[in-house]
């Protein structure tokens, strides 16, 4: 299941999820950072190269060449003359150039010994400034690490007296040992930008913290930065974007500043510049209230304190010539709460109750009332609700320029209808502009699947499925009419990365847009906003994120596989291959695994449409002997969950290999990205989890891998997952032997409602029913191992309680495991995880 909208806890590797992992092994050349001149047609970039080698790299765009930056070996003689110590050509003590201003061929040069030029006509080095006192800033108290985004790295080097423990500060706060660096000697690091590192010395002592950035994190520990720690008294959290109580309320004010809305006794008053008020409406209530915050958040870890919601704040959106006012009165609903123990609160011994607002599937949710009054007679214009009659939402997107009418988005409760209305303000009657319907589900909560994009006040774009792939429609506001389609084929637009209206065209990702490539690669396409000149702009056999030059006439590709290490290029913004900037090194990693994960292919149910999937190894695996086999799944219809990308760490799935297993991960049908029909496999079918498919695949595997033995056949998941591994057993008993279910929602009636009813619809007959692991306990064959950390706020610790109890009413032998201060995702705790192992270990093994 989902945290939140954005925020899904899937474990695929421990590396991706655990920003401070350390993987012994490297790679090498897998990441271009370019420094583009003011011309922008050249930039640099460094590489960091085995042994703490490095070398800075130039390139020309227009020449489409690349080259050292300078004579790597001349500088380094200069600089052992300068600095007076040897210094080798690949390690040079700088990591920053800037290009050369004025005096043509003359870089300037920053390092941990100062800046410098270097002249690349005569080959001169010239020192400017020595360095700074402190390399660099450390502050305290402690505060959260940032969310996980670009990778980076650290080099640390420990120069004072004592030991020093590198530890990571996680985003809840929490603290993680990550090494031990002696006096004069140098660590490096994993990790992200934003990221708070603590130094501890070795008596407990906290030195300091740092956060990492983009590019160069070389860190080095000394008296100076020892003597220049930042301090604050308040290093407040953030606050995620929740609005301050003294922020006014958006587009509060008419446009003149004739009035200001505001909420008394839940009915909506203006008040004039002349402090002179007057009364809207006189209908509201506790329960009807044009209150901002009666518009409830219904995603999980949104939890809202009515002290950032004063009295005056109100939902209203003016007209742009401030005759007319938009207000939303919304019906309150009961606030379902969950409730949970939390055992051992920090250092207390008696435990304490705690609950949050967690709306669930049929739960009866906020419902807005759009209210349009006239400002000059302040006279209401009725709006009929005969096209948005039961909303899951009713979202306000923008005025008419002239003031004339205003657009709303509807969602209908179930998510099988969008409509984009138009209202027209003299009267208030209300006309479609796009009407999307799907008897299954319209699949708005992802990026990419929703895409309503206001391209000028005369057209929009909008995302639809209804051809059984998902492509980008351009309709126009005037007419309510479609004008093209601006994609279509047999493959999903992805995500929109930049639109240029001037110009007319649309840049974007797409999936299987390349035949005979894997399906859910991504590569990076164009097209005229009239349908006219498609082009996919990278070709290479993998998955593809791009960064653009300043001016958009150029664009960095890099592409990578499960099986194939980082591959970057340099490309013009027509896709024409300039250069080959670098093809990344991952001896260090095929050393350490000694074999990359195998792409594996292979048909589903229905005997035709492939199913694509990867297979682990032990390190020490030999052909002529049979294994296990473990299947990690992850079944949730939101995305797709096998890896595409190249990887240098594999967290648990290896961990688990490595014990004399062989793992897989497999995408079955119901997941998202393929066609609408592969999709629509998960509609109020959720037990489904493409088993039918993960199954054909395994055997096809197996036949193909002799070394496979599916007569025992694992599974775990974490999360929707582990829903799936217990259903597993429920429904497939015959063929896995095995399954870990952690933190499972075992009822989807228990879980969150947007996601549940987002693939399940609202609860009718017996559909949730017909889903459920809980009524289906006792089914139950073979070895189940339930976990369930007592703290998880993001499925109700609940529903394994529940499944447990009918388990045991129906007499099946089971394990369960309660992780006490765990959250969502317990069974990755290190403890947890090792019983997963010897689990399986025991049943699977002979």
């Amino acid at each position: 299941m989902q945290a939140g909208r954005t925020s899904i806890f899937i474990t695929l590797l421990l590396a991706a999820n655990c920003p401070g992992v350390t993987a012994q092994s490297r790679v090498y050349r897998d990441r271009v950072v370019p420094h583009w001149d003011t011309s922008g047609t050249q930039f640099w970039y460094r590489n960091d190269l085995p042994g703490e080698s490095r070398e800075f790299v130039l390139v020309n765009a227009t020449r489409g060449t690349r080259e050292p930056a300078f004579n790597h070996a001349l500088a380094a003689t200069e600089f052992s003359k300068l600095l007076e110590r040897p210094i080798d050509a690949q390690r040079i003590p700088i990591h920053e150039l800037q290009f050369p201003e004025g005096d043509a061929g003359v870089w300037k040069m920053k390092g941990p010994d100062g800046e410098f030029t270097w002249n690349s006509v005569d080959n001169t080095l010239r020192r400017l400034r020595p360095a700074a006192g402190a390399a660099f800033q450390l502050f305290l108290p402690p505060r959260p690490s940032g969310p996980a985004t670009e990778d980076t790295g650290i080099v640390f080097t420990n120069q004072w007296t004592t030991a020093v423990t590198l530890v990571w500060i996680d985003p809840d706060g929490g603290r993680r040992e990550y090494a031990t660096i002696s006096p004069g000697q140098t660590h490096r690091q994993h990790t992200f930008v934003g990221h708070t590192w603590l130094f501890k010395a070795a008596d407990g002592r906290e030195l300091g913290c740092a956060s990492a950035i983009g590019g160069a994190n070389e860190w080095t520990l000394n008296e100076n930065v020892l003597a220049n720690v930042q301090r604050s008294a308040d290093t407040p959290r953030n606050r995620r974007g929740r609005r301050s109580p003294e922020a006014p309320p958006e587009n509060a004010a008419a446009p003149q500043g004739r009035f200001i809305p505001f909420v008394r006794d839940h009915n909506l008053w203006l008040k004039s510049a002349e402090s002179e008020e007057f009364q809207l409406s006189s209908n509201a209530s506790a329960e009807h209230t044009f209150r901002r915050d009666a518009q409830r958040p219904r995603a999980v870890g949104m939890d809202y304190n009515r002290s950032d919601f004063p009295e005056h704040l109100a939902d209203v959106h003016w007209a742009p010539d401030a005759k007319h006012l938009l207000a939303f009165q919304t019906t309150q609903v009961p606030e379902r709460r969950v409730h949970y123990i939390e055992s051992t609160p920090g250092d207390q011994l008696q435990p304490r109750l705690q609950s949050y607002p967690y709306l669930k599937p049929g739960d009866p949710i906020p419902t807005p009332t759009p209210r349009l009054f006239r400002t000059a007679d302040r006279t209401e214009i009725p709006i009929s609700n005969a096209l948005f009659p039961n909303p899951w939402s009713l979202e306000f997107q923008r005025w008419r320029p002239d003031g004339s009418g205003f657009w709303l988005l509807y969602n209908e409760r179930g998510h099988q209808r969008l409509r984009l209305l138009d209202v027209n303000v003299a009267d208030g009657s209300v006309q479609t502009v796009i009407d999307e319907f799907s008897p299954t589900f319209i699949h708005y909560s992802s990026e990419g699947k929703f895409e309503l994009r206001w391209l000028d006040d005369q057209t929009v774009l909008w995302a639809s499925e209804r051809s059984g792939w998902n492509h980008l429609y351009r309709y126009s506001l005037q007419s309510q009419a479609l004008l093209n389609a601006v994609t279509q084929g047999e493959w999903n637009v992805r995500r929109i990365e930049h639109v240029d209206q001037s110009q007319g065209w649309i840049w974007f990702y797409a999936v299987g847009a390349v035949a005979g490539q894997d399906p859910y690669h991504e590569h990076f396409c164009r097209v005229r906003l009239d349908g006219s000149g498609f082009q996919v702009l990278t070709d290479g056999d993998g998955t593809h994120s791009v960064e653009w030059s300043p001016d958009r006439r150029w664009f960095l590709d890099r592409w990578s596989r499960i099986d194939h290490p980082p591959v970057t290029e340099l490309r013009s913004a027509e896709g024409t291959s300039q250069c080959l900037l670098e093809s990344a090194d991952a001896s260090e990693v095929l050393a350490e695994y000694r074999h990359f994960p195998q792409r594996f292919v292979a048909p589903g149910r229905d005997g035709s449409t492939s199913i694509h999937g990867i297979i682990l190894r032990p390190r020490d695996f030999d052909p002529a002997k049979k294994y296990p086999v473990i299947e990690n799944i992850y079944a949730g219809p939101h995305d797709y969950h096998v890896p595409k990308t190249f990887r240098a760490g594999r967290g648990h799935q290896q961990q688990l290999a490595d014990r004399g297993f062989v793992v897989v991960q497999i995408d079955g049908m119901g997941t998202a990205w393929r066609s609408k029909a592969f999709h629509d496999v998960c509609w109020q079918n959720l037990k489904d989890a493409g088993f039918p498919d993960r199954i054909a695949w395994l055997r096809k595997a197996a036949a193909a891998h002799p070394e496979l033995d599916l007569s025992r056949v694992g599974i775990y998941g974490g999360s929707a997952g582990g829903q799936n591994a217990m259903a597993a057993l429920l429904w497939h008993g015959d063929f896995y032997r095995a399954a870990v279910a952690d933190c499972g929602c075992h009822d989807n009636r228990m879980d969150k409602i947007w996601w549940n009813e987002q693939w399940m619809g609202v609860p009718a007959g017996d559909v949730y029913e017909r889903n459920s692991n809980r009524e289906h306990a006792q089914l139950l064959q073979g070895h189940l191992l339930l976990v369930v950390g007592e703290l998880d706020r993001n499925v109700d610790p609940a529903s394994t309680m529940q499944v447990a109890r009918k388990l045991v009413e129906a007499g099946r032998d089971f394990d369960l495991l309660v992780v006490p201060g765990a959250g969502h995702g317990a069974c990755e705790t290190p403890w947890a995880s090792r019983r997963r192992t010897e689990f399986f270990v025991r049943h699977l093994q002979p």
